[in-house]
């Protein structure tokens, strides 16, 4: 598929991802971030992937200006829309900070693409609209609600995009739930690189590995799961980045608008990150088990096979690999953190 496409957040962990995906699938891509969370030397390891020079708009999204700017330097024809904060126990601290960010910041850009005539747009949001539940995997149709800021943010933001595109049918979008990605590029030159206490079990584990953390904290192992933690919903960071391509891909096509959920379709226990980590790292790893956390649930993970029927999106890439390629990003030396 050909097309240029604006991705905002592009130099963040998933968008970095999903930069390198849409460039292998022909697509001409450029990055727009203001690098708040994003490492400066990003740019110049996507090009090293890819082979071919990055053009990025250092902007915020809350800057319409900046916007208008970037849309008057090209026609784009799609965005793929990930620069939001994203930590959820700081959105608690912090609520209209990421009202701010990620409601304000998506109706900027909204405005922006209208205005340059560019209706098509793919939102990354969350598996946290979901309301708690008992049953699982988890379908779309699952009953939404939210239990963060950070969550009725991406709540919000759907609701944005939707009443958007039936108050005006030339808009086209991918609506993409996810719970955890986890894992790196296989060329271990981009990956997670949380600068602070990891909120994901990944990167949790993988500081441990590193030995900038000194154990991990197994919250409740009394659980009715089969070894007793909690199962959750884990997805290679490249196959996500794969059903975003996939997702602009079938926009690009003159589809319908969607709504799905990318995952494997199947859990994994905190014990069994722990366990494929150990492997990948070739050693064991310290734990210790913790009371429950409140509200934790058993399980927690998605149906994927609306995505499947509608993309044609299918994880390749297991919990082994989700590892071996995390623990090849977190032990290179030249991945310590810089800018």
């Amino acid at each position: 598929m050909t097309g240029r496409i604006l991705l905002t957040g592009g130099a963040g962990y998933i968008g970095s991802h999903t930069y390198a995906a849409l460039s292998e699938a022909g697509y001409e891509v450029e990055i727009l971030d203001n690098f708040s969370n994003a490492r400066l030397d990003v740019p110049d390891r996507l090009e090293m992937i890819t082979g071919r020079p990055v053009t990025v708009h250092r902007c915020d999204v809350l800057d319409p200006e900046g916007l208008a700017r970037v849309f008057a330097s090209n026609r784009f024809d799609g965005v793929v829309h990930f620069a939001a904060k994203k930590a959820v126990g700081e959105s608690q601290k912090i609520p209209l900070d990421y009202i701010e960010t990620n409601c304000t910041g998506l109706v900027n850009l909204m405005k922006a693409m209208r205005a340059a005539g560019c209706f098509r747009l793919v939102f990354s949001s969350s598996a946290t609209v979901y309301a708690p539940t008992l049953d699982w995997p988890i379908p779309e149709e699952a009953a939404l609600g939210y239990a963060s800021t950070y969550a009725l943010t991406k709540l919000m933001g759907e609701q944005i995009i939707r009443a958007t595109a039936e108050g005006d049918p030339r808009w086209r979008f991918g609506i993409l739930r996810y719970f955890n990605p986890a894992g790196a590029h296989p060329s271990a030159l981009i990956g997670e690189d949380p600068s602070d206490i990891p909120n994901n079990l990944m990167p949790y584990i993988a500081k441990v590995a590193t030995g900038e953390l000194p154990y991990l904290n197994v919250f409740g192992d009394d659980y009715p799961t089969p070894d007793g933690t909690g199962v959750r919903d884990y997805i290679h960071v490249v196959d996500l980045a794969r059903g975003h391509v996939l997702s602009l891909d079938a926009l690009m096509r003159g589809d319908e608008s969607h709504i799905v959920n990318l995952g494997t379709g199947q859990g994994y226990s905190v014990m069994d990150m722990l366990k494929a980590y150990e492997r990948a790292c070739g050693k064991p790893l310290p734990h210790r088990v913790a009371p429950r956390r409140e509200g934790d649930l058993a399980c927690y993970y998605g149906d994927p096979a609306k995505a499947k029927t509608l993309l044609g999106f299918q994880a390749e890439r297991g919990l082994e690999d989700m590892c071996q390629t995390s623990w090849a990003w977190v032990s290179r030396a030249s991945n310590s953190r810089q800018g």
